[in-house]
């Protein structure tokens, strides 16, 4: 069965281009644009990974990553930070609110997929 994978992105072109790539490897990827939308969806669906920016309308990423580790619904979900923000603070604030991973944007295609990889063997072993 192919992993289930929900993409938090609000640009646009961003999510559909993750979304095309993740589908064309294998994966059942989706994408929503929003953090309140990515919680409900969360909870409904709970896919396998979740690609999380963290600048988002409603609910910010940090805060959507939170609520859906503390959830105990979801809290098993894995949790990729995707964000242009790399300062070391923010990096730790991803860890802190329940993230497994962290990417910094622009990301190559090459290290996301293994960083998908990584964290979906973690989950199944």
């Amino acid at each position: 069965m192919a992993a289930k994978i929900l993409i938090v992105e609000d640009e646009e072109p961003i999510a559909q281009t993750l979304e095309a790539l993740l589908n064309a490897k294998g994966y059942r990827a989706s994408y929503v644009t929003d953090g309140a939308e990515a919680v409900a969806r969360a909870r409904k669906e709970k896919p396998d990974v979740i690609f999380l920016d963290v600048m988002l309308p409603r609910i910010g990423g940090f805060d959507v990553c939170k609520l859906l580790t503390k959830d105990p619904e979801t809290k098993r979900i894995k949790v990729i930070m995707i964000t242009a923000l790399g300062r070391m603070g923010d990096v730790e604030t991803a860890f802190a609110s329940g993230a497994t991973d962290y990417i910094i944007k622009p990301f190559d295609t090459d290290r996301l997929l293994k960083k998908l990889e990584k964290v979906l063997q973690k989950s199944s072993s």
